[in-house]
């Protein structure tokens, strides 16, 4: 077959077509893979053009109400074969309601030998500390303690996954399984901060802020200087879900030495991508494991102006995108997505290498009035103005307000050094003309200013706690809009939602 397509043995678009394959063989005997004539496209001599045509790509709304509440319900073999008997609770950053989202053990096998591969390339990182491998995980996630359905089970991912953790990473698993049960994050980082100087940590694993959180908690516990007086052989941190970059200065001012970073990209959906070298530029994508991928291009054409995908966008597969282009991703995944909309989008910073890195969220954009700013560009306009003013800040987030007849943009950032509001405004604007020439131009028109509030770190800690959001893969959003933005304006003002 290779031979036949010329293609390299190890190209990603014959990877991703061997893995379509096997996802359509395997779920083809469903009800999915019945409506949606799942033979018919296996045979067909162009299997991927093919799946474009005949499923329709779905957003977590309609695969819901079309196919995934039947699985709810108990029914089996509905979009993938057997009956679900996980759900990883995602309630993503801008929608109120709770995502059920299929957890299967065909999911969960892929994304154990993706973790595995991933760990195997530390071996071609140079002056690593090798001494930290054998060393103890401290992953802090969600509670493993599961809220029990009629026939199921549901809970955060990081949970669902440590309860799986298989019994020869056990002794390195830290904090142990009696408090990954721990569903009251706060009692949880009490004991993470109680046990700390048991253990021998080697690495961290989990979102950026929450991880910053727990390491000065266990500072401030017992007087330390730096994390690594309590545990000298901290050598990675493993994070995922934001950009690191926001965090960087203030992450490292609580070590002693430097540490080597690996970033991951594990969704709720599946483990995407992972950074598999030491100086990469992005992460390598996950091409022949578990998960078919696509590539709508972000762009007016494919999505309006509240971030919603349009009927039938233009998909692409892996080997027809472009780098330097902002894409939304579609995937589908042994657990029964097809053609599922994940809401991230993502840019190839290296074609050759399948790496990307991620750009945003289709719904956490700002274009008031055609300024187009993406998380991308307030991520580096906000890592810039750290780095200028010297400043660690932790948690930001955007929204658009009204200016009289015109807009204006609201930042707000969690600071707790002394900070010069003005100076710290001047130098976002600035940043961000320079990153984005849509919103130079419209910053002299329809964008009339730009207002920055510093508030302490814990205001944004405790918002996130009353909205049931705390600890484990949950982040704040990067942009605020609709519910969301009046809960935490209510809660600015009133100190409750």
């Amino acid at each position: 077959m290779a031979k036949a397509l010329r293609l390299p043995q190890k190209s990603p678009r014959r990877q991703q077509l061997k893995v379509l394959r096997k996802l359509l063989k395997k779920a083809r005997f469903t009800e999915f893979g019945q409506q949606y004539r799942f033979d018919e496209i296996l045979l067909s001599k162009h299997p991927g053009k093919k799946f474009q045509e005949i499923v329709p790509t779905f957003d977590y709304n309609s695969i819901h109400a079309a196919w995934w509440h039947q699985t709810l319900e108990g029914k089996a073999d509905v979009c993938w074969p057997g009956k679900i008997k996980y759900y990883a609770l995602s309630s993503g950053t801008s929608e109120a309601g709770s995502k059920y989202l299929p957890i299967t053990t065909d999911l969960l096998r892929g994304n154990r030998i993706v973790m595995v591969k991933q760990l195997l390339t530390l071996r071609t990182y140079r002056d690593i500390p090798v001494k930290s491998i054998g060393k103890g995980w401290l992953m802090i996630g969600g509670s493993t303690s599961l809220q029990k359905g009629a026939g199921y089970y549901s809970g955060d991912l990081s949970g669902i996954t440590a309860r799986k953790v298989p019994f020869w990473f056990q002794p390195f698993y830290k904090p142990g399984r009696k408090i990954a049960r721990t569903k009251d994050w706060t009692k949880k980082l009490e004991e993470v901060v109680r046990l700390a100087p048991q253990w021998d940590i080697g690495f961290l694993v989990g979102v950026p802020g929450w991880i910053q959180l727990c390491m000065e908690k266990v500072i401030e516990k017992y007087k330390l200087n730096n994390i690594h007086e309590i545990w000298p052989n901290l050598g990675f941190f493993v994070h995922g879900g934001v950009s690191f970059e926001p965090y960087r200065k203030g992450f490292e001012k609580l070590l002693g030495k430097p540490i080597t970073y690996i970033e991951t990209y594990l969704a709720s959906e599946g483990f995407i991508a992972y950074q598999d070298a030491q100086y990469s530029k992005g992460m390598k994508l996950v091409t022949n494991q578990h998960i078919f991928l696509e590539f709508v291009p972000f762009d007016n054409k494919n999505f309006d102006a509240d971030g919603n995908l349009v009927e039938n966008p233009e998909a692409y597969m892996i080997h027809e995108v472009e780098e330097g282009k902002d894409y939304a991703l579609l995937l589908s995944t042994s657990a029964g997505a097809w053609r599922y909309l994940i809401g991230d989008t993502v840019r190839f910073v290296d074609k050759e290498r399948s790496e990307i890195i991620i750009t945003g969220r289709t719904k956490h954009f700002l274009s008031l009035v055609g300024e187009h700013l993406s998380v991308d560009n307030m991520n580096k306009a906000v890592q810039l103005a750290t780095e200028e003013m010297n400043l660690s800040i932790t948690e930001f987030t955007v929204a658009g307000v009204p200016h009289g007849l015109f807009f204006a943009h609201q930042w707000w950032l969690a600071s707790n050094d002394p900070v010069d509001e003005n100076v710290l405004r001047q130098k976002i604007d600035d940043r961000l003309k320079e990153l984005n020439d849509d919103y130079a131009v419209e910053r002299d028109s329809a964008l009339k200013d730009v207002y920055v509030k510093v508030l302490p770190e814990e205001k944004f800690m405790e918002f996130m706690r009353l909205k049931g959001k705390i600890g484990g893969q949950h982040k704040f959003p990067r942009v605020l809009k609709g519910k969301m933005l009046e809960d935490w304006q209510k809660f600015l003002e009133t100190g409750t939602l």
